[in-house]
């Protein structure tokens, strides 16, 4: 009811206006004095015309938008809609002898039409401004914060906009700060642009700024990692923006804005997905993720979870996870048809069963062992799960005639210098002999370390820093790739649509990091001091580990794809030395898993290794 009277009352504004802008184009036609037979034609159609472009009005939705969001898209209704009375007074010109208004009339109406309507809504949107502002100026000065914005960009202007209809957030907003020098001295709707980044600390110390928020969605963590840098200088508390390929409608709201956390620092390009392709190969099919439970897992489930497949299936060896992510589905995707598997990759029987029954189109297999020095001290287990479940699950498959194959593998896969990233540098092995095959398409797809995933250096670290430290780095200089989830899951599902003969898809991971950068940049955003407040220390390399790692070996080929963030490595064919190196490791599993046997064979398939003689080594670490 009150909507439909705030209609009612914009419609009896509008009817105002119209019958103003023709009565003030009669006197500047006229100069101030119109004729008396020219009275007698406005007063006889006034009712007529106004009602006709009330209606004119109604059908181009002037009473289906807000006041307060005034733009120029409300502009453009009111130009249609006062063209609309235009071309209605000359049909009255030449249809009906007694409507005789001079056509110059007919102009002025046009132009003040717009000029009056336009004003008439643009004012509600002023009144709302500049009493923000007022509040703002006028409020109790301990309530209120003082705001600095970073970007005097599209982003940082939707924040003050935001920030400006919202006062009951208690944010001053100060002013602005850019690098660009074409903007310095300039302002965003009355607040200036107060100069460069670099000049943040004392800006904060001037304005008694208490929070400053980052609003550059588009810059690179490089430049992200800089800006903070310059932040901590001062006692303000830090947010920001997410990256833009998280703000899918490129809209920003209040809501977006949060405090800066490790993933931000990577702020990376947007992945740049097909939809359409993905889409092609998802919906409609039965899907099993195996791994499903965990953190590559669980959000391969949430993001292939909207393509709609025909059923999705969850298999995992942990109830637990299982039963967390099935009952999330459960609750978004009430409509899906999402199945709960507990099983284990390394019982042949059980995938067969599960493949003639459900009878899966599409499979991402991430299940796998994957924490190196656990896996040094228990290398049969790396191999039974990485290479024995990979097998399983591979000639499932191809016997039953899936469509698609998708491995997840690592950087660790690379000149192999731990079990575990020989085991999986194996089963890659094992998707490109398959490749070469079977009619089913497979591929893998090799990446580094996410951030966030479980039993990974971020939790470690944010464990470490509840419990007052001090953080573990076992090296100095030690780098690493680091990705965000579902920034590494996006880009697997779009190498998904690509596979083929059994290449290997390798995803951009941008910069490596240092571990020891990560740390301390951790302590900092958690507002402690490195060396001061939490200690951090340095425990040595342990076995298994490398200082860097790499994407590609030196004996590997990398080509571009038709998408930007991915490149492959052409399926060329096996030789006949790393077939039967596989072949001779696999014939180790049916019998006991003797260690040093394994051992021999994970060591020959990566022969060039210059961490050959650390799976020596750990045979001392066999229980």
């Amino acid at each position: 009811m009150q909507n439909l009277s705030k209609r009612i009352a914009l419609a009896v504004v509008d009817a105002a206006a119209v019958n103003l802008a023709l009565y003030l184009a009669l006197l500047l036609r006229f100069d101030g004095h119109i004729p008396a037979q020219y009275i007698t034609i406005y007063t006889s159609f006034a009712w007529p015309t106004t009602i006709i472009a009330l209606l004119i009005f109604y059908f181009c939705g002037f009473y289906r938008r807000l006041w307060r969001y005034t733009s120029l898209s409300d502009l453009t209704a009111i130009v249609i809609g006062a063209t609309g009375i235009a071309l209605l007074q000359l049909a009255g010109f030449y249809c009906i002898p007694t409507y005789r208004l001079p056509r110059s009339v007919i102009i002025l109406t046009w132009i003040l039409a717009i000029a009056i309507l336009g004003a008439e809504r643009l004012s509600y949107r002023l009144y709302r401004f500049f009493r923000s502002r007022w509040r703002n100026s006028n409020g109790k000065k301990d309530r209120w914060e003082q705001v600095i914005i970073v970007g005097a960009g599209d982003a940082g202007e939707m924040i003050l906009r935001e920030l400006l209809k919202r006062p009951d957030l208690g944010l001053k907003v100060a002013g602005f700060v850019d690098n660009d020098p074409v903007k310095q001295g300039l302002s965003i709707h009355g607040y200036p642009i107060l100069g460069p980044v670099a000049q943040l600390p004392l800006l904060a110390e001037k304005y008694q700024v208490q929070q400053i928020i980052i609003a550059i969605p588009s810059a690179p963590g490089r430049k992200i990692r800089e800006i903070i840098e310059i932040c901590q200088e001062t006692e303000a508390e830090l947010k920001i923006l997410p990256g833009v390929y998280e703000l899918i409608d490129g809209q920003v709201t209040i809501n977006h804005i949060k405090k800066v956390e490790i993933e931000d620092l990577l702020g990376r390009a947007p992945v740049d997905v097909n939809i359409g392709e993905m889409a092609g190969y998802l919906t409609g099919e039965v899907v099993l993720i195996t791994g499903a439970g965990g953190s590559i897992g669980s959000e391969l489930c949430r993001q292939i979870a909207p393509f709609d497949p025909a059923r999705l299936l969850l298999l995992g060896h942990g109830e637990n996870s299982i039963f967390a992510i099935h009952n999330e589905l459960r609750d978004k995707f009430p409509h899906l048809t999402v199945r709960p598997l507990i099983a284990d990759v390394q019982d042949k029987l059980r995938m067969e069963g599960i493949f003639a029954t459900e009878g899966p189109a599409v499979i991402f297999h991430a299940a796998a062992h994957k924490h190196v020095p656990l896996m040094e001290a228990n290398p049969a287990e790396a191999v039974k799960n990485n290479v024995l479940g990979t097998l399983n699950v591979v000639e499932a498959a191809d016997k039953y005639g899936a469509k698609r194959f998708v491995l997840i593998s690592t950087d660790k896969a690379v000149d192999p210098s731990s079990v575990m990233g020989a085991s999986k540098r194996v089963a890659e092995i094992i998707v490109q002999r398959m490749g070469r095959e079977s009619s089913t398409q497979f591929c893998a797809v090799r990446f580094g370390n996410v951030l966030g995933s479980r039993g990974s250096v971020v939790p470690l670290f944010r464990q470490q820093i509840a419990q007052g430290g001090p953080l573990t780095v076992t090296h100095p200089d030690m780098t690493r790739y680091f990705m965000t989830i579902p920034e590494a899951v996006q880009l697997v599902i779009q190498a998904g649509a690509m596979a083929g003969k059994g290449e290997i898809f390798i995803l951009d991971m941008g910069e490596p990091m240092r571990i020891m950068d990560l740390a301390r940049q951790m302590i900092k955003l958690s507002g402690f001091e490195p060396g001061k407040d939490i200690a951090i220390e340095i425990t040595g390399i342990r076995p298994g580990e490398k200082m860097e790692e790499r994407l590609v070996s030196e004996d590997e080929t990398m080509l571009q794809t038709r998408h930007g963030r991915i490149f492959v490595l052409p399926n060329t064919g096996l030789t006949r030395k790393d077939i039967d190196i596989m072949d001779g490791l696999l014939s180790h599993l049916p019998r006991n898993l003797h260690f040093n046997s394994l051992v021999e064979e994970l060591r020959g398939c990566c022969p060039k290794s210059p961490g050959a003689d650390i799976l020596g080594e750990a045979k001392d670490l066999a229980p």
